[in-house]
């Protein structure tokens, strides 16, 4: 995303999408109530009104719109937001109902009341990172699977499977199938242009798969990593491991795995936690809150639900108080976790007596 202006003084920053990671980001950031402006097709009707003929023609306009409903798919790559128009041509009358469609080179501008902190963090941080170029392969002699980090989680590009048949032509097969690997990594390096590629396998395997491995470059970037299966699991456990810690951790998602092991960690305990909006709410009131854990599932349901009013609350309650706030993911394995507790969850300063 670029940032092209802001004064968050005045509650204004105008921005230009690049990918759909950024559309992921201004999710979390565009809130009800909020004033989006860019340039929008319209559906406008030509000719007068006494004109039984008129026709009606999509044309580019400026418009200004309150928020009242944000969408977000990753599946369609779109972000919808939805509102009543507050400013545009003559022709598209105050108040009537209009929808954006947020994509790739869309340049908006976001007016709001206040600017919360961490929605100026989600901001800042969207503009200064560019696009993950972390390829995970998970393997074994039979199986690989292939996946690329991203903002808001991982995704799966792709499975190859080998052909280990008989036992006395075990060794030449599993050499064939390696290089099938390794031609597959060749291609997503080149791709991609990647800066780290975290090889994982249980046993030895990935140590065999290095000894076909001629590719100096390729194998400069490799950081070998262990995993107890192979599939798509296996991918979850990998990004946990501290021998990936240090590439992923430019990462978000290595960071919202923390976060949530550690509140998991002081519910276990008993200690410094609460889950659940009715607990949460209670903690966030109380100032009591150091981190508000959020999945981006629980916010979206909540929009949908037309109840987002008081969990918007909350998150005004816990930055008044200084307290931090992350959006978690729903795409990996410790956003599902804190959906289990809820979709919310709150690490506290201090422990509370409900």
């Amino acid at each position: 995303m670029k940032l092209i202006f802001s004064d968050f003084r005045k509650g204004e920053a105008k921005v230009k999408v690049e990918n759909l990671d950024d559309l992921w980001y201004l999710n979390q950031v565009i809130d009800k109530r909020d004033i989006v402006a860019g340039r929008t097709l319209r559906k406008i009707k030509a000719g007068q009104e006494e004109d039984r003929k008129q026709s009606i023609a999509k044309k580019p306009v400026f418009l200004a719109i309150e928020i009242e409903k944000v969408e977000f798919s990753k599946t369609s790559s779109a972000l919808r937001v939805s509102g009543t128009v507050k400013g545009g041509p003559e022709d598209v009358p105050l108040g009537s109902y209009h929808t954006f469609n947020v994509e790739e080179n869309s340049i908006i501008t976001i007016t709001k009341q206040k600017w919360l902190k961490f929605q100026v963090d989600r901001l800042k941080e969207a503009c200064q990172e560019k696009e993950s170029r972390i390829l995970i392969c998970v393997h074994d002699r039979e199986e690989a699977y292939f996946a690329i980090m991203k903002k808001y989680g991982y995704e799966l590009l792709s499975s190859i499977k080998g052909n280990v048949q008989k036992k006395r032509d075990e060794q030449k097969i599993e050499s064939g199938f390696y290089k099938e690997i390794i031609r597959q990594l060749e291609e997503y390096d080149k791709r991609y242009g990647l800066s780290k590629i975290i090889l994982a396998s249980p046993a030895f395997w990935k140590e065999d798969l290095m000894k076909e491995l001629s590719n100096k470059e390729l194998k400069s970037k490799i950081i070998m990593a262990t995993c107890s299966s192979v599939g798509e699991n296996a991918i979850h456990e990998v990004i946990r491991r501290p021998e990936t810690s240090e590439a992923l951790k430019q990462d978000r998602i290595s960071m919202e795995f923390k976060l949530v092991e550690e509140l998991l960690t002081e519910i276990s305990k008993n200690a410094l936690a609460s889950y659940g909006i009715k607990e949460t709410k209670i903690a966030a009131e109380a100032g009591a809150v150091r981190i508000l854990l959020l999945t981006d599932e629980f916010i979206q349901e909540k929009r949908m639900e037309n109840a987002y009013d008081p969990i918007d609350q909350m998150m005004r309650n816990v930055d008044d108080a200084k307290g931090d706030i992350a959006i978690i993911s729903s795409e990996h394995e410790a956003g599902k976790k804190l959906n289990g507790l809820g979709g919310i969850g709150a690490i506290l300063r201090y422990r509370l007596n409900y």
